[in-house]
């Protein structure tokens, strides 16, 4: 129980800080998506940038986890269904004005519409779960 309730902590810690950066944003969104600001695209590009700066980092100094174990990182070929599920995800982010990581941020801030948003991101989910075995990869 008290696991849960410092990933609870750190989410709520985390939604607070998408809230005052203005990520949740439907307005910021639909500026990035029209290249009107810069806002958006600074905050994906410090994402990534300590992304992999942590990643240099783990590698080269061959960092632990908590537990003492190995972390590795295993490398991932290239399929066309990654261009087909981003442009999906990209519409689907440009649409609705909400990527999967905010959504609970969204809701807790009272813009309630968004729920609709979050049953189809689950219903997806559960869609591409079923078709997945048929799907090529």
């Amino acid at each position: 129980m008290m696991n849960n309730i410092k990933y609870l902590l750190v989410g709520i810690a985390f939604g607070i800080v998408f809230v005052k950066a203005e990520v949740i944003s439907w307005f910021r969104i639909q500026e990035m998506f029209r290249l009107q600001s810069f806002h958006m695209f600074g905050v994906i590009g410090s994402a990534i940038a300590v992304g992999m700066l942590s990643v240099w980092l783990i590698k080269k100094f061959k960092i632990k986890t908590i537990n003492g174990e190995a972390i590795t990182f295993t490398p991932k070929t290239f399929n066309k269904g990654q261009i087909y599920g981003g442009l999906i995800f990209g519409f689907g982010w440009a649409i609705t004005g909400a990527c999967p990581g905010p959504l609970f941020a969204q809701i807790g801030t009272g813009a309630t519409v968004i729920s609709i948003t979050l049953l189809s991101a689950i219903a997806g989910t559960w869609v591409y779960g079923s078709f997945k075995d048929h799907l090529p990869h």
